[in-house]
């Protein structure tokens, strides 16, 4: 279901819940809502209102991938960086690591399964986003 972006400091800047496997299908709204907004790349669930730690982003060929309880575990190559977000009219001044490991829970079966991925680039940088949203910082 697509649902209204929320652009409200206060729902944002609460660290989010962690997730559930019963909280997959709020991931499947983030994806229906964040394939509805042109030019988005990211979306994290407090971002719809909603403050659990799921977070979804859409790879350079369009497949979004669902991330629940995502922790950036580390990060290398820091740089400033001026990125938007869907939540704020202004672009934000950041600190993004080229490259990050994280960590989530991915649903397989109706259970999490945790996993570890090394990202680079542009993923890296939206799962940074994504995360401070989960952890309540505004960005």
């Amino acid at each position: 279901m697509i649902r209204e972006l929320c652009k409200d400091d206060a729902v944002l800047s609460k660290k989010c819940q962690r997730a559930t496997p019963e909280d997959a299908p709020l991931a499947q709204d983030l994806i229906d809502t964040l394939l509805s907004v042109e030019d988005g790349a990211c979306l994290a669930a407090n971002q719809i209102g909603e403050t659990k730690a799921v977070a979804v982003y859409l790879d350079d060929n369009g497949d979004a991938h669902v991330l629940y309880n995502p922790r950036i575990m580390m990060g290398l190559n820091a740089t400033r960086t001026v990125e938007g977000c869907l939540s704020h009219d202004e672009p934000s001044k950041v600190t993004r690591y080229g490259k990050v490991k994280v960590s989530y829970d991915e649903l397989v079966d109706g259970k999490f399964v945790s996993r570890r991925r090394d990202l680079t680039g542009w993923e890296a940088q939206m799962v940074q986003h994504m995360v401070d949203h989960c952890n309540g910082k505004l960005v």
